[in-house]
Protein backbone atom coordinates (compact mmCIF):
# COMPACT_ATOMS: atom_id res chain seq x y z
CA UNK A 1 0.00 0.00 0.00
CA UNK A 2 1.04 3.70 -0.63
CA UNK A 3 0.61 6.60 1.40
CA UNK A 4 1.21 10.49 -0.06
CA UNK A 5 -0.11 13.93 1.74
CA UNK A 6 0.81 17.13 0.64
CA UNK A 7 4.22 17.99 2.44
CA UNK A 8 3.85 21.58 1.87
CA UNK A 9 1.02 21.86 3.59
CA UNK A 10 2.61 20.76 6.57
CA UNK A 11 6.21 22.69 5.87
CA UNK A 12 7.04 26.02 7.40
CA UNK A 13 6.05 29.05 5.12
CA UNK A 14 9.25 30.35 6.23
CA UNK A 15 10.85 27.08 5.40
CA UNK A 16 9.57 26.91 1.82
CA UNK A 17 10.43 30.13 0.89
CA UNK A 18 14.38 29.84 2.74
CA UNK A 19 17.41 30.42 -0.28
CA UNK A 20 19.63 27.98 1.60
CA UNK A 21 23.40 29.29 1.98
CA UNK A 22 25.66 28.21 -0.95
CA UNK A 23 29.27 27.12 0.15
CA UNK A 24 32.00 27.14 -1.64
CA UNK A 25 31.84 23.82 -2.22
CA UNK A 26 28.95 23.94 -3.88
CA UNK A 27 30.40 25.39 -7.08
CA UNK A 28 33.88 23.56 -7.33
CA UNK A 29 35.63 20.82 -5.36
CA UNK A 30 39.21 20.43 -7.25
CA UNK A 31 41.50 22.78 -9.09
CA UNK A 32 43.20 25.55 -7.30
CA UNK A 33 40.82 26.51 -4.41
CA UNK A 34 40.93 30.17 -3.27
CA UNK A 35 37.68 30.16 -3.07
CA UNK A 36 36.50 29.44 0.74
CA UNK A 37 39.98 31.27 3.19
CA UNK A 38 40.92 28.17 4.13
CA UNK A 39 45.01 27.87 5.56
CA UNK A 40 45.94 26.50 2.36
CA UNK A 41 49.72 25.49 3.99
CA UNK A 42 47.32 22.85 6.04
CA UNK A 43 47.20 21.41 9.60
CA UNK A 44 50.06 21.45 12.30
CA UNK A 45 50.29 17.73 11.18
CA UNK A 46 50.25 15.01 8.52
CA UNK A 47 47.11 14.05 7.40
CA UNK A 48 46.09 12.51 4.40
CA UNK A 49 42.37 13.93 4.02
CA UNK A 50 43.33 17.83 3.73
CA UNK A 51 41.63 19.05 6.74
CA UNK A 52 42.84 22.21 5.76
CA UNK A 53 39.46 21.81 3.20
CA UNK A 54 35.82 22.00 4.10
CA UNK A 55 34.25 18.23 3.53
CA UNK A 56 31.94 17.85 1.15
CA UNK A 57 28.78 19.70 1.60
CA UNK A 58 26.48 16.38 0.32
CA UNK A 59 28.63 13.79 1.43
CA UNK A 60 27.26 11.65 -1.45
CA UNK A 61 29.77 8.69 -1.76
CA UNK A 62 28.84 7.91 1.94
CA UNK A 63 25.28 8.37 0.98
CA UNK A 64 25.58 5.70 -1.74
CA UNK A 65 27.40 3.32 0.42
CA UNK A 66 24.14 3.87 3.11
CA UNK A 67 21.20 3.52 -0.06
CA UNK A 68 22.82 0.41 -1.23
CA UNK A 69 23.29 -1.28 2.49
CA UNK A 70 19.53 -0.34 3.15
CA UNK A 71 17.80 -0.78 -0.83
CA UNK A 72 16.91 2.86 -0.74
CA UNK A 73 18.48 5.64 -3.06
CA UNK A 74 21.10 8.42 -2.63
CA UNK A 75 18.18 10.17 -2.80
CA UNK A 76 16.48 8.79 0.05
CA UNK A 77 19.46 9.65 2.75
CA UNK A 78 20.45 12.13 4.84
CA UNK A 79 23.29 12.20 7.20
CA UNK A 80 24.12 14.40 10.36
CA UNK A 81 25.74 14.39 13.47
CA UNK A 82 23.65 11.84 14.95
CA UNK A 83 19.87 11.26 15.20
CA UNK A 84 19.84 13.96 16.79
CA UNK A 85 20.12 16.59 13.87
CA UNK A 86 17.60 14.87 12.05
CA UNK A 87 15.59 15.13 15.17
CA UNK A 88 15.75 18.75 15.37
CA UNK A 89 15.79 19.64 11.89
CA UNK A 90 12.13 17.68 11.82
CA UNK A 91 11.22 19.98 14.21
CA UNK A 92 12.61 23.58 12.49
CA UNK A 93 11.22 22.32 9.17
CA UNK A 94 7.39 21.06 10.32
CA UNK A 95 6.54 22.76 13.60
CA UNK A 96 5.79 26.18 14.39
CA UNK A 97 7.40 27.37 17.70
CA UNK A 98 4.69 28.25 19.51
CA UNK A 99 1.91 26.54 17.42
CA UNK A 100 2.76 23.20 16.63
CA UNK A 101 2.84 19.65 18.48
CA UNK A 102 4.41 16.79 18.79
CA UNK A 103 2.87 13.33 19.92
CA UNK A 104 5.14 10.58 21.54
CA UNK A 105 4.26 7.28 22.84
CA UNK A 106 5.97 6.55 26.29
CA UNK A 107 7.99 5.28 27.48
CA UNK A 108 10.41 6.09 24.78
CA UNK A 109 13.55 8.27 23.57
CA UNK A 110 13.64 10.94 25.55
CA UNK A 111 15.46 13.54 23.04
CA UNK A 112 12.24 13.83 21.32
CA UNK A 113 10.67 15.66 24.15
CA UNK A 114 13.96 17.51 25.07
CA UNK A 115 14.36 18.62 21.44
CA UNK A 116 10.54 20.01 21.08
CA UNK A 117 11.43 21.97 24.66
CA UNK A 118 14.02 24.00 22.39
CA UNK A 119 12.02 24.33 19.74
CA UNK A 120 9.28 25.83 21.95
CA UNK A 121 7.19 23.10 20.55
CA UNK A 122 4.23 20.92 22.80
CA UNK A 123 3.93 17.55 23.52
CA UNK A 124 1.09 15.22 23.74
CA UNK A 125 1.50 11.71 25.02
CA UNK A 126 0.23 8.55 23.85
CA UNK A 127 0.94 6.02 26.17
CA UNK A 128 2.32 2.05 24.75
CA UNK A 129 0.30 -0.51 26.60
CA UNK A 130 1.63 -2.54 29.20
CA UNK A 131 3.12 -4.81 27.57
CA UNK A 132 4.96 -2.31 25.28
CA UNK A 133 3.12 -2.18 22.18
CA UNK A 134 1.32 0.55 20.52
CA UNK A 135 -2.59 1.31 21.23
CA UNK A 136 -3.54 2.93 17.65
CA UNK A 137 -7.12 4.19 18.73
CA UNK A 138 -5.86 5.61 21.52
CA UNK A 139 -2.93 7.56 19.44
CA UNK A 140 -4.71 8.19 16.84
CA UNK A 141 -6.95 10.03 19.46
CA UNK A 142 -4.44 12.27 20.85
CA UNK A 143 -3.71 13.70 17.08
CA UNK A 144 -5.16 17.57 16.71
CA UNK A 145 -4.90 19.78 13.77
CA UNK A 146 -1.91 21.17 15.10
CA UNK A 147 0.16 17.79 15.40
CA UNK A 148 2.99 17.57 12.78
CA UNK A 149 5.11 15.03 14.11
CA UNK A 150 4.30 11.41 15.53
CA UNK A 151 7.15 10.20 16.95
CA UNK A 152 7.70 5.65 17.43
CA UNK A 153 10.75 4.03 18.48
CA UNK A 154 11.40 0.31 17.30
CA UNK A 155 13.06 -1.56 18.68
CA UNK A 156 12.17 0.93 21.39
CA UNK A 157 14.43 2.37 23.87
CA UNK A 158 13.78 1.96 27.19
CA UNK A 159 12.28 -0.95 26.62
CA UNK A 160 13.35 -3.51 24.31
CA UNK A 161 10.92 -4.96 22.28
CA UNK A 162 9.70 -4.07 18.70
CA UNK A 163 6.72 -2.59 17.95
CA UNK A 164 3.88 -4.40 16.32
CA UNK A 165 4.84 -3.22 12.09
CA UNK A 166 0.90 -3.23 11.12
CA UNK A 167 0.09 -0.73 13.77
CA UNK A 168 2.57 1.19 12.67
CA UNK A 169 1.87 1.29 9.22
CA UNK A 170 -2.00 1.63 10.35
CA UNK A 171 -0.47 4.63 11.65
CA UNK A 172 0.87 5.87 8.57
CA UNK A 173 -2.27 5.17 6.85
CA UNK A 174 -4.30 7.18 9.42
CA UNK A 175 -1.98 10.08 10.30
CA UNK A 176 -1.98 13.33 8.01
CA UNK A 177 1.39 14.32 9.29
CA UNK A 178 5.03 12.81 9.53
CA UNK A 179 5.51 9.71 10.91
CA UNK A 180 9.02 9.51 12.40
CA UNK A 181 10.91 5.87 13.13
CA UNK A 182 13.48 5.46 15.09
CA UNK A 183 15.09 2.61 14.44
CA UNK A 184 18.71 3.06 16.26
CA UNK A 185 18.59 -0.56 17.08
CA UNK A 186 17.36 -2.13 14.01
CA UNK A 187 20.04 -4.56 13.22
CA UNK A 188 19.43 -6.50 16.34
CA UNK A 189 15.74 -7.48 15.62
CA UNK A 190 14.08 -9.96 13.71
CA UNK A 191 11.87 -7.55 12.29
CA UNK A 192 12.31 -5.80 8.58
CA UNK A 193 13.29 -2.33 8.42
CA UNK A 194 10.72 0.45 7.32
CA UNK A 195 13.60 1.69 4.97
CA UNK A 196 12.21 0.22 1.79
CA UNK A 197 8.61 1.66 2.88
CA UNK A 198 9.98 5.62 2.43
CA UNK A 199 9.59 4.58 -1.74
CA UNK A 200 5.80 3.89 -1.50
CA UNK A 201 4.79 6.67 1.72
CA UNK A 202 5.77 9.88 1.10
CA UNK A 203 5.11 10.63 4.95
CA UNK A 204 7.44 8.41 7.10
CA UNK A 205 11.08 9.27 8.39
CA UNK A 206 13.30 6.34 9.63
CA UNK A 207 16.04 7.39 11.75
CA UNK A 208 18.87 4.83 12.16
CA UNK A 209 22.33 5.20 13.35
CA UNK A 210 25.77 3.78 13.21
CA UNK A 211 26.38 3.66 17.20
CA UNK A 212 24.99 0.91 17.92
CA UNK A 213 24.99 -2.16 15.12
CA UNK A 214 28.39 -0.87 13.86
CA UNK A 215 30.08 0.06 16.78
CA UNK A 216 31.06 3.69 16.32
CA UNK A 217 28.89 5.97 18.43
CA UNK A 218 32.40 8.03 18.20
CA UNK A 219 32.02 9.47 15.41
CA UNK A 220 28.10 10.91 15.47
CA UNK A 221 26.80 9.44 12.52
CA UNK A 222 23.13 9.83 12.49
CA UNK A 223 20.78 8.75 9.40
CA UNK A 224 17.45 10.01 7.89
CA UNK A 225 15.96 7.55 5.40
CA UNK A 226 13.39 9.22 3.68
CA UNK A 227 11.03 10.66 0.94
CA UNK A 228 13.24 12.66 -1.68
CA UNK A 229 11.19 15.68 -0.77
CA UNK A 230 11.75 15.48 3.19
CA UNK A 231 15.18 14.92 1.92
CA UNK A 232 16.05 18.08 -0.07
CA UNK A 233 14.09 20.20 2.44
CA UNK A 234 16.64 18.92 5.53
CA UNK A 235 19.34 19.10 3.36
CA UNK A 236 18.42 22.77 2.79
CA UNK A 237 18.23 23.50 6.19
CA UNK A 238 21.16 21.56 7.40
CA UNK A 239 24.53 23.20 8.07
CA UNK A 240 26.36 23.49 5.03
CA UNK A 241 29.16 21.31 6.42
CA UNK A 242 27.56 19.11 9.23
CA UNK A 243 29.50 16.17 8.72
CA UNK A 244 33.13 16.04 9.04
CA UNK A 245 35.99 14.51 6.93
CA UNK A 246 36.96 12.22 9.75
CA UNK A 247 33.47 11.03 10.54
CA UNK A 248 32.78 10.71 7.20
CA UNK A 249 35.94 8.71 6.21
CA UNK A 250 35.20 5.95 9.45
CA UNK A 251 31.77 5.67 8.19
CA UNK A 252 32.70 4.60 4.65
CA UNK A 253 35.21 2.33 5.91
CA UNK A 254 32.19 0.56 8.04
CA UNK A 255 30.64 -0.56 5.13
CA UNK A 256 33.68 -2.44 3.85
CA UNK A 257 33.35 -4.94 7.00
CA UNK A 258 29.94 -5.49 6.91
CA UNK A 259 30.24 -9.57 7.67
CA UNK A 260 32.44 -8.32 10.87
CA UNK A 261 29.33 -5.88 11.45
CA UNK A 262 26.86 -8.75 11.41
CA UNK A 263 29.07 -11.30 13.09
CA UNK A 264 29.52 -9.16 16.27
CA UNK A 265 25.61 -8.46 16.28
CA UNK A 266 24.87 -12.25 16.04
CA UNK A 267 27.44 -12.19 19.08
CA UNK A 268 25.57 -9.56 20.76
CA UNK A 269 22.41 -11.56 19.93
CA UNK A 270 23.78 -14.93 21.62
CA UNK A 271 25.26 -13.19 24.55
CA UNK A 272 22.04 -11.56 25.26
CA UNK A 273 19.84 -14.75 25.26
CA UNK A 274 22.53 -16.26 27.92
CA UNK A 275 21.87 -13.39 29.64
CA UNK A 276 17.93 -13.55 29.69
CA UNK A 277 18.87 -17.35 30.97
CA UNK A 278 20.47 -16.06 33.83
CA UNK A 279 18.53 -13.22 34.90
CA UNK A 280 15.30 -15.80 34.75
CA UNK A 281 16.95 -18.03 37.32
CA UNK A 282 17.31 -15.20 39.27
CA UNK A 283 13.79 -15.12 42.12
CA UNK A 284 14.49 -11.29 43.07
CA UNK A 285 14.05 -10.74 39.43
CA UNK A 286 9.91 -10.32 39.15
CA UNK A 287 10.17 -10.42 34.77
CA UNK A 288 12.90 -9.81 31.89
CA UNK A 289 10.90 -8.48 29.01
CA UNK A 290 11.65 -9.45 25.30
CA UNK A 291 14.59 -7.92 23.33
CA UNK A 292 15.12 -7.25 19.77
CA UNK A 293 18.08 -4.73 21.05
CA UNK A 294 21.65 -4.84 22.38
CA UNK A 295 19.94 -4.16 26.14
CA UNK A 296 17.63 -5.92 28.75
CA UNK A 297 15.06 -4.35 30.72
CA UNK A 298 14.16 -6.57 33.72
CA UNK A 299 12.11 -5.62 36.80
CA UNK A 300 13.47 -6.66 40.13
CA UNK A 301 12.57 -5.68 43.94
CA UNK A 302 14.26 -2.19 44.79
CA UNK A 303 15.59 -1.39 41.69
CA UNK A 304 16.61 2.11 42.37
CA UNK A 305 18.44 0.71 45.28
CA UNK A 306 19.97 -2.29 43.24
CA UNK A 307 20.90 0.44 40.90
CA UNK A 308 22.66 2.82 43.64
CA UNK A 309 25.03 0.20 44.91
CA UNK A 310 25.75 -1.81 42.07
CA UNK A 311 27.39 1.80 41.02
CA UNK A 312 29.36 1.90 44.12
CA UNK A 313 30.83 -1.30 42.53
CA UNK A 314 31.64 0.07 39.65
CA UNK A 315 29.04 -1.81 37.42
CA UNK A 316 27.01 1.46 35.58
CA UNK A 317 23.73 0.64 34.57
CA UNK A 318 20.40 2.73 34.24
CA UNK A 319 17.47 3.12 36.53
CA UNK A 320 14.11 3.29 34.02
CA UNK A 321 11.86 3.04 37.33
CA UNK A 322 10.35 6.79 36.34
CA UNK A 323 9.15 5.77 33.09
CA UNK A 324 5.26 4.67 32.64
CA UNK A 325 4.90 0.86 32.87
CA UNK A 326 8.75 0.52 33.88
CA UNK A 327 8.17 0.59 37.91
CA UNK A 328 11.22 -1.14 39.49
CA UNK A 329 12.90 -1.78 36.19
CA UNK A 330 16.59 -1.19 35.16
CA UNK A 331 18.01 -1.68 31.88
CA UNK A 332 21.45 -3.18 30.84
CA UNK A 333 23.45 -3.06 27.99
CA UNK A 334 24.81 -6.66 26.78
CA UNK A 335 28.91 -6.01 27.27
CA UNK A 336 31.62 -8.11 27.01
CA UNK A 337 31.24 -12.18 27.90
CA UNK A 338 33.99 -10.47 30.93
CA UNK A 339 32.00 -7.36 31.46
CA UNK A 340 28.57 -9.73 31.92
CA UNK A 341 30.37 -11.90 34.29
CA UNK A 342 31.10 -9.10 36.45
CA UNK A 343 28.02 -7.45 36.05
CA UNK A 344 26.18 -10.53 37.40
CA UNK A 345 28.67 -10.81 40.36
CA UNK A 346 27.87 -6.93 41.61
CA UNK A 347 24.06 -8.19 40.90
CA UNK A 348 23.89 -10.94 43.04
CA UNK A 349 26.50 -9.53 46.12
CA UNK A 350 23.60 -6.65 46.48
CA UNK A 351 20.56 -8.96 46.51
CA UNK A 352 22.59 -11.22 49.19
CA UNK A 353 23.48 -7.71 50.92
CA UNK A 354 19.36 -6.64 50.75
CA UNK A 355 18.10 -10.53 51.88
Amino acid sequence: MSRHIDLKTLVRPNILELKPYRSARDDFDSGILLDANENALGAPFQDELELNRYPMPYQEALRDKIADFRGVERANIFVGVGSDEAIDLLYRIFCIPGNDRVLITPPTYGMYKVSAAINDIKVDEALLTPDFQLDVKATLAKVTEQTKLLFVCSPNNPTANSLNRDDILKLSDAFNGILVIDEAYIDFSDQESFAKEVQHRNNLVVLQTLSKSFGLAGIRLGIAIASPEIIDLMMKVKAPYNVNKLTSQAAIKGFSFLEEMQRKVDEIKSERATIVDQLNAIPQIEKVFPSDANFLLFRINDAQLVYKKMADQGVIIRYRGNEPHCENCLRMTIGTPAENELFFKALNSVISELN
